[in-house]
């Protein structure tokens, strides 16, 4: 099994400090950090776009873990690679051609992720499964931090990683939405190696961010 790692999501941040929200991640233990890109159209919210990652960039040697919440995406994806992702995230229904959204990524030297929604069947990726680095798994609808874990979505990561075995696949099972201490092992159990969690690591413990990772990966 692959090493868990937890990537924080700093869509709970204090927007007014980000630079050193995201130091405080690193100094705490984060694998990586986990950007929410929404345009307000696709996702019924706003955050921010790539001037404000290149800005970040400079802020932390962590990946950057961008998950484009933001239809028509192919033609911002180029943008994103430059502002300094280093993972590049998209959802199926958001591009005309995903296969084409796909090669740009990986033309553009970048891991190559895609985002399922709680609705979003497997079979939807299945043929592309071999082609990606990331599946990563929405546990709430998007749009919105702070909503509530959907426990019908383990079933949907038991299946994913039986697909991954019987193929002998290698790409990363990342899960996002609600994730806590009460279901952190539940979803790791099913197959999830890579954690998103916002509002767990800045708010719980009092804030203590490297005990909060701590506990998400078991440790």
């Amino acid at each position: 099994m692959k090493k868990i790692q937890i990537s924080p999501s700093i869509l709970s941040a204090d927007f007014s400090q980000l630079g050193n929200e995201i130091k405080r991640l690193e100094e705490g233990g984060a694998d990586m950090i986990h950007v929410d890109v929404m345009d307000g159209h696709f996702v019924p919210n706003l955050t921010i776009g790539p001037p404000v990652i290149k800005r970040l960039r400079n802020c932390t040697k962590l990946p950057f873990d961008v998950h484009l919440m933001i239809s028509p995406v192919h033609k911002y994806i180029e943008d994103f690679s430059n502002a300094g992702a280093d993972i590049i995230t998209i959802h199926p229904e958001a591009t005309d051609n995903l296969t084409e959204s796909i090669n740009l990524i990986r033309k553009l030297n970048k891991k190559i992720g895609v985002s399922l929604n709680p609705d979003t069947k497997l079979s939807v990726i299945e043929n592309i499964l071999d082609q990606i680095d990331l599946v990563l798994i929405m546990s709430v609808f998007p749009g919105f931090g702070g909503q509530k874990f959907m426990p019908e979505i383990v079933t949907k990561i038991k299946n994913l990683k039986k697909i991954k075995e019987e193929k002998k696949f290698n790409f990363d099972i990342e899960v996002d939405g609600g994730i806590n201490f009460n279901n952190n092992k539940i979803v790791i159990e099913a197959g999830a190696n890579i954690l998103v969690s916002g509002t767990t690591i800045f708010k719980e413990n009092n804030g203590n961010i490297k005990k909060n990772i701590d506990l998400l990966k078991l440790v």
